[in-house]
């Protein structure tokens, strides 16, 4: 008899666990500190002990030229699945003095005396090592690290020099990485997708080409792959992109742009730098010119991979002009059991004005999506909202009809 109470006891765990749940938290808002009045560019990763770190940018201005603006990177801690959540600090700092990149000053309203942060990229690698990279002025990129979960961090090393081989192939005088979280492989590689402009158009981002860097010596030397996408009357702007490891060993990417299909680039390499294939349209990922988001869900014997950006286009008959604006809204999350192949699930996040979005999953098996949406966004809810939210759930809440 307390064999079969027990056992029920058991089997009733089970059963609530498998309940389909969301919840949703505010992690930075417009208005909770001064300094700052727009929050962009959201990340999040998970590390080999199971902490949770989200990032962002923090920028002080809500309009004009934000992406130059004067900007910090701010990093939160969760050790609870993402329940509860460590005060914002800012981790990356550069010594010495700052000149302003000379593209950003061609623009209007630009300020020589910010200084612009931009473009983080986390990775969480199997042995507890948090690797982050990222830029300065669009013109410098550094690599630190930390040990001890996010709590602190190696005095920043340049990684400039990397990037000179890129300009035997193509011209650049702008660079990024990432954003959002990037990956390590089996092999122990460390990749991250850069992107790569002349500055000579929109925003001095653009044209623009995709690439990536890698570290096969757990972030201590880097090297540039080849471009993966270039920029074609096809394949116009390719820029922010992110990537997943498949599980035959290949890397593949998955790229936005700027381009009359409308749809996500994809790209996939044996080794996550060399041998790009002939990028692809995915018909199933609409591109409103918008980051995504994409992780492996690996989990109760589920090998799936998720992705999230937003559903929508607003575009009509989908033949508006190259670069033009399109409603950001509607962040979703798809599930494909096919390595990417096919897309049979789409779940609505967020029902109305929602942008960048990143995914990470915990070892409990929650699911976690860290985005930017609407709010007291101070008219700028179409470019990057109000607040940052992670929304956490499960797989059964994404399954469920």
């Amino acid at each position: 008899m307390k064999y079969i109470v027990a056992l029920l006891i058991v089997l009733s765990g089970l059963a609530r666990a498998a309940e389909p749940f969301i919840d949703k938290q505010d992690l930075f808002i417009v208005g909770d500190n001064p300094a700052y009045s727009l929050y962009h560019i959201p990340g999040i990763v998970v590390t080999a002990k199971g902490t949770v770190l989200t990032w962002c940018e923090a920028r002080k201005r809500a309009a004009g030229v934000s992406d130059w603006d004067d900007i910090r990177i701010l990093l939160r801690r969760s050790t609870d699945d993402g329940k509860t959540w460590s005060e914002a600090t800012s981790i990356a700092d550069v010594p010495g003095p700052k000149t302003k990149n000379p593209f950003a000053l061609k623009m209007k309203n630009v300020d020589p005396n910010d200084v612009t942060y931009n473009n983080p990229v986390l990775i969480a690698s199997k042995d507890g090592i948090v690797h982050m990279l990222f830029c300065l002025e669009y013109e410098r990129c550094f690599y630190q690290r930390s040990e001890d979960d996010g709590l602190s961090w190696s005095n920043p090393i340049e990684l400039t020099a990397t990037f000179e081989a890129f300009k035997k192939a193509y011209a650049w005088k702008v660079l990024a990485t990432g954003p959002n979280h990037s990956i390590q492989l089996k092999t122990g590689r460390l990749v991250v997708p850069v992107w790569l402009s002349t500055g000579e158009g929109g925003n001095a981002h653009r044209p623009s080409v995709t690439a990536t860097i890698y570290s096969d010596d757990q972030g201590r030397t880097w090297k540039a792959g080849d471009i993966a996408v270039p920029c074609t009357e096809e394949w116009i702007n390719p820029n922010e992109t992110v990537a997943i490891e498949l599980n035959d060993g290949r890397v593949m990417m998955n790229i936005r742009s700027e381009s009359r299909a409308h749809r996500r680039l994809i790209t996939v390499s044996p080794d996550g730098a060399t041998n790009w294939s002939t990028p692809k349209f995915d018909e199933a990922l609409l591109e409103p010119i918008c980051m995504g988001g994409i992780v492996r869900y690996n989990h109760d014997g589920q090998s799936v991979i998720l992705f999230s950006n937003p559903h929508n286009l607003d575009v009509g008959n989908g033949q508006s002009e190259p670069g033009k604006s399109r409603t950001r809204k509607n962040v979703s999350v798809k599930l494909s059991r096919d390595e990417a192949t096919t897309w049979p699930v789409n779940k609505l996040l967020e029902d109305g004005p929602s942008m960048y979005s990143d995914l990470a999953v915990t070892p409990r098996g929650t699911i976690l999506c860290f985005y930017g949406r609407s709010g007291d966004s101070k008219g700028v809810a179409a470019f990057a909202g109000g607040r940052l939210t992670l929304a956490r759930f499960n797989l059964d809440w994404l399954t469920h009809p």
